[in-house]
C-alpha cells in the first residue's frame, strides 16, 4: 500500500525540499524578531508583533493572494527581482516563500518564549563584564534558549510540510515544480481511482507531522528542564 509512484515520490521530495528551505531561510530573521520582541521596548513593537502573527489570523488564501500581488512578475517586489533572475510566482521557490511566511509566526512565538525564559540577570552580569549586546546574545541568551528555538524551527518545518492554501494560491499546483504533498493529495481526491494514492500520501503526511510534533515537544521539555536547572 505504501509503494509510491515516481510522481508521488516527487511530491514528497519537493515538500521536504520546500519545507527545509523555508525553515532555514526563516531562522536568522526569526531569531532577530523574537529577540526584539522579548528584550526590547520600542515604538511600533505592538505593530510588529501583530504583523508577525497576521498569517495565523488571515485565511491562507488571502496570504497567498497578497504574496502573488507583491511577488508576482508585475508586483512591486516581484518585478525588480525578476529582472535579476529571481522569480517566485509559479516556482518552487515561491512555495518555499509561502511556507516560510505561514510558519514564521510559530517559529517566532516559540523562540520568543524561550528567550523570555532566560534569566536576564545572567545577561546583565555578562554586560557588566564588558560584553556587548551581540556577544551577550551569542554566549548567554542563545545557548540557554537553543532547545526552545530549535523547537520553534521544527514547528515551522511541520507547518511548511502541511501548508496548502497560501501555496496553491501563490504558485498553483504544477506537478514536478510546485505540487507539494498537500497539493498532490488534493489532486488525487479529484480524480477517479485516486483514493488509494491519496491515502498513501495522507499516511506519510501524518507520520511526518507526528514526528515533527514529538521532536518539538522533546526539545521544549528539554529547554524547560535546562532553564529550570539554571
Amino acid at each position: 500500500m505504501l509503494g509510491l509512484t515516481p510522481e508521488e515520490w516527487t511530491a514528497v521530495g519537493l515538500s521536504l525540499r520546500v519545507a527545509t528551505v523555508a525553515t532555514l531561510a526563516s531562522l536568522v530573521p526569526g531569531l532577530g524578531v523574537a529577540w526584539l520582541l522579548a528584550r526590547r521596548r520600542f515604538p511600533g513593537r505592538a505593530l510588529l508583533d501583530g504583523l508577525v502573527h497576521l498569517p495565523l489570523i488571515l485565511p491562507p488564501v488571502v496570504t497567498g493572494y497578497l504574496l502573488l500581488l507583491a511577488f508576482g512578475r508585475r508586483g512591486p517586489l516581484g518585478a525588480p527581482l525578476a529582472e535579476i533572475g529571481v522569480v517566485f510566482s509559479f516556482r518552487w521557490t515561491g512555495a518555499a516563500l509561502a511556507c516560510a511566511v505561514m510558519g514564521f509566526p510559530l517559529m517566532v512565538r516559540a523562540m520568543r518564549l524561550s528567550i523570555e525564559a532566560v534569566d536576564r540577570r545572567l545577561e546583565q552580569a555578562a554586560g557588566t563584564l564588558g560584553a556587548n549586546p551581540f556577544a551577550v546574545f551569542l554566549t548567554i541568551t542563545l545557548p540557554l534558549s537553543l532547545p526552545g528555538c530549535l523547537a520553534g524551527a521544527v514547528l515551522a518545518f511541520a507547518k511548511a510540510m502541511g501548508e496548502f492554501g497560501a501555496t496553491i494560491t501563490f504558485v498553483s499546483n504544477i506537478p514536478g515544480e510546485t505540487q507539494t504533498l498537500p497539493s498532490a493529495i488534493y489532486t488525487l481526491t479529484q480524480v477517479p481511482g485516486g483514493e488509494g494514492p491519496a491515502l498513501r500520501l495522507t499516511l506519510i503526511s501524518i507520520a511526518l507531522s507526528v514526528t515533527a510534533l514529538l521532536v518539538s515537544e522533546f526539545l521544549a521539555r528539554r529547554a524547560g528542564r535546562r532553564l529550570g536547572a539554571g
